[in-house]
Parts: C-alpha cells; structure tokens; sequence
C-alpha cells in the first residue's frame, strides 16, 4: 500500500511538471506571436489617437513609461539624444498619468520635433498595461511592420540593441 502510494504521488509530481513546462511553452509561444493591442491614448491636445491611426507599412516602437519613474527619466534622456536612430518607425508613448502631465512631458522633451512619435495616456483603463503584464516600467515594445511582437524589454531598455533590432526589419 506504501509503495503504490509513492508511485501515485511520483505520478502526480509529473504531470504536475508536464503541466508547468507546457503551460511556461504556451505562454512564450503567445508572447512571440502578439500583435500590437488596440489601444486609444488621449494627447495633450485633446484628440484622441488609435493604434489602427498609425501608418501603414512601418515598424512600430511603443513605450509604456510614467514621467515620475527615475529609470523612465533616464531612458528618456537617453532616448531623446538618439532619437534619429528611430526615425524608420512609428513611435508610441503610453502614460496611465493625467492628459495634464502627458502635456508637460511633450514640453520638457519637445516632442512637436518629432513627426513619428505620438505621446498619450491610456488613463486607469490599463489597456496596455494589462496586455503586455507590465510590473515594471519602463517598457519596449518592437512590433514589425505587421503588428507582430519582435522583442520586448522592461526597465533597463537597451536602446543600441533596440534601434539594431528596428533596422534589422525589413
């Protein structure tokens, strides 16, 4: 009886682990294989812009950052400097902060300089928040011309790598 209940407890333990390993491959194959989400951010402006607004046909960099986060500030800055190495695609900047700081954001940075890059907040309806999982920020998000996820980085984006990723694409 002993024995039979160690085989039956060896058993569970690995269906326990075929369930895990299976559950871990799913879960990278769905990453792998994500489109950009349907997301609506609200510019300082006032005009609301869509992901289905972004032009067709080019690689999409979407950021999720907060302007109050230290390690956002730094990327920015870093971002900012380089941002001609962007230039091949359209770039998202999401906020979950009020329309008044994405406002604040676009003056301290002079976003009006850059054509390809559209900054707003998706509020507290964490559309894009939730979709990627984000527990940290800032985030990076490649999409090809397609929508499909190429890489993804959280907190310390390496910007080289990423704009050598981008150019990468065809």
């Amino acid at each position: 009886m002993k024995k039979e209940f160690s085989v039956i407890k060896f058993i569970l333990a690995l269906f326990a682990a075929v369930l895990l390993f299976s559950a871990i491959a799913s879960a990278q194959t769905s990453v792998k294989s994500r489109k950009l989400p349907p997301f609506r951010i609200m510019q300082a402006n006032g005009k609301l812009y869509k992901a289905e607004n972004l032009p067709v046909g080019k690689p999409i960099l979407l950021v999720y950052f907060s302007p109050d986060c230290d390690h956002c500030q730094k990327l920015m800055n870093e971002f900012f400097k380089s941002a001609e190495d962007f230039k091949k695609a359209s770039i998202v900047m999401i906020t979950y902060l009020p329309v008044d700081r994405v406002a604040q954001f676009n003056k301290e940075y002079e976003v009006q300089r850059f054509s390809n890059l559209v900054v707003g907040t998706e509020g507290m309806t964490f559309l894009v928040r939730n979709y990627y999982n984000l527990m940290e920020m800032p985030f990076a998000a490649l999409h090809d011309k397609d929508g499909n996820l190429v890489k993804s980085y959280t907190r310390n984006v390496p910007l080289k790598e990423l704009s050598n990723s981008l150019y990468q694409l065809k």
